[in-house]
């Protein structure tokens, strides 16, 4: 969508947080279909002594590594997010991108793989990391069908996800129950498929994601083990 047309948009409200926040750490397996070997991912979030909140992904294997974090704060039961930071190395051309959200001067100010990006700063905006957290906690409040504005690359696009039902997912720490959730992309604009399983009885985790890439390549993450507020997640045996 034309950032013209966004921006035209009314000023839309932040998601609010179905709950408080809770810490959590996570491991995953990481694969890519095209490649033999399987990788490793961290997820977490903490609160910082400040108040503010940061959110880490780290992904790596033999050939490529990611890195992602954002920081945020909640206001009123939003998310606003601060800073984005984003490092790919490997599996062809690497990228960084920096983010910062100025709420004073209604302003985000980075850089896209070296070309500077500047955009005006609504209430609703959210970075690529923080907008999954947000997915998280709409999640857990039930709803069926979510948008979020979020800065990407040059642009603001809209993300459009839906719930599509609830499913079982076998992960290292056992059976969990999960809702499984798709990203809505038109198929005659984009062929990237995104679907993502969060844990009903743990705070609504990530469990599991798997993504297809526009050139067909697969990658997805596989819960190892988790702590969700300083509790161990635990699922089901056989």
């Amino acid at each position: 969508m034309r950032r013209a047309l966004l921006f035209a948009l009314t000023l839309l409200s932040l998601p609010a947080l179905a709950s408080e926040l809770q810490p959590f750490s996570a491991s995953y397996t990481a694969d890519w279909k095209q490649l033999p070997v399987s990788g490793s991912a961290e997820r977490s979030l903490k609160r910082e002594d400040d108040g503010r909140w940061t959110l880490n992904f780290e992904a790596s294997m033999l050939v490529a590594s990611l890195t992602e974090q954002s920081t945020f704060r909640v206001d009123n039961q939003a998310l606003l997010p601060l800073t984005y930071r984003f490092n790919r190395s490997g599996l062809g051309k690497g990228k960084t991108v920096e983010q910062d959200f100025d709420w004073e001067q209604k302003q985000v100010l980075g850089n896209d793989r070296g070309d500077a990006v500047r955009f005006p700063l609504n209430r609703g905006l959210q970075d690529k990391s923080t907008y999954q957290l947000a997915l998280q906690q709409d999640v857990a409040a039930g709803k069926q069908s979510m948008s979020y504005q979020v800065v990407d690359g040059d642009e603001i696009e809209t993300y459009d996800f839906r719930v599509l039902g609830e499913e079982v997912v076998r992960t290292k720490a056992g059976l969990i129950d999960a809702i499984k959730v798709e990203r809505v992309r038109d198929p005659t604009q984009s062929a990237r498929k995104t679907v993502l399983w969060f844990a009903k009885d743990w705070g609504h985790l990530l469990v599991r994601l798997h993504q297809v890439e526009k050139d067909g390549k697969e990658y997805q993450i596989m819960l190892k083990e988790g702590t969700v507020d300083g509790k161990p997640v635990e699922g089901r045996r056989d």
